[in-house]
């Protein structure tokens, strides 16, 4: 049988999508479905000692201390990294936008830690934050404040951690408003004008509405790095991590702790299931509450 040049090209196609999608299941989707069924089992290097223990696993996450700590720090690290970048970066790309001159300059300086490898970029900020030689405490000194042990302080050490993760992603947040706010059909603010709107009214009916779509989309990508948070953490404070005292520990931390270091790797698909529940669920919550309709 000949096929046609539409039934041809339709094969091509499916042909050309099937690679993708066959590296989306195996290497996303497959490792989900293992990582539910390990939860299930007690793990042993020999599968055959691998036993059913059904929804143990689970049970034991109510009653653990330090899931609790690390689940909280997870939340706090989110609620206190997504307001300050997305605040910050919209800020910024709003002066960036009304600078004559220089935008493509300083675009590109505050998105270069962005393309910095993670793991750099916390040395360099471990090293900066040192309580007994860093670069920020001789700064706090020249201005007569003492010097701080940020990363030392069990207090101090979840704030410190997440500036320096708000401070990382700030470029990204500037370019994406950047291109919302250049998205913006400048007729709007020319008819807003006519009819006496200035400054914050301009911004609270036409810039921030039609901005929408980029906040969503910054908060939902931001939350999901924030609720993944490990590399910073753990390079921060190499000799001690997740501390002091669990202080800076996250979830994805604590998962790598139970399965590479105490070979608990039933129990730490257990909590990956836990974390990959937690951020289907502040997904769909986002997109519910933020998603709108704009009618100018």
């Amino acid at each position: 049988m000949r096929l046609t040049l539409a039934w041809r090209e339709a094969l091509w196609a499916f042909a050309f999508l099937a690679i993708p999608l066959a590296f989306f299941l195996y290497f996303r989707i497959l490792p989900a479905f293992q990582a539910l069924w390990l939860s299930l089992y007690e793990w042993h290097a020999d599968p055959s000692q691998r036993h059913f223990v059904g929804l143990e696993h689970y049970a034991r996450l109510l009653e653990d201390p330090l899931l609790r700590r690390a689940l909280w720090n997870t939340l706090l690290y989110t609620l206190l990294g997504i307001p300050s970048q997305i605040a910050l970066g919209l800020v910024i790309a709003l002066l960036l936008q009304w600078t004559p001159f220089g935008r493509d300059f300083f675009r590109a300086i505050y998105f270069a830690p962005y393309v910095t490898p993670a793991v750099a970029v916390a040395w360099v900020w471990s090293w900066m934050l040192s309580p007994h030689f860093g670069l920020v405490n001789e700064l706090l000194a020249l201005l007569g404040i003492p010097p701080q042990p940020f990363l030392q302080s069990p207090n101090q050490a979840l704030p410190t951690v997440t500036w320096v993760v708000v401070w990382q992603n700030l470029g990204f947040q500037v370019v994406l408003f950047l291109a919302g706010l250049e998205s913006i059909p400048r007729q709007y603010y020319e008819a807003a004008r006519i009819d006496g709107a200035e400054g914050w009214r301009l911004f609270r009916h036409i810039t921030w509405p039609l901005l929408n779509p980029v906040l969503v989309f910054s908060v939902v990508i931001g939350t999901i790095g924030y609720l993944q948070l490990f590399t910073q953490v753990v390079n921060l404070n190499f000799t001690d991590q997740g501390g002091p005292l669990n202080s800076t520990l996250t979830l994805a931390l604590y998962i790598y702790q139970l399965a590479f270091l105490r070979f608990q790797l039933g129990y730490a698909a257990t909590v990956t299931v836990l974390l990959f529940a937690l951020i289907l669920l502040v997904t769909l919550v986002q997109l519910k509450l933020l998603t709108r309709r704009v009618e100018l």
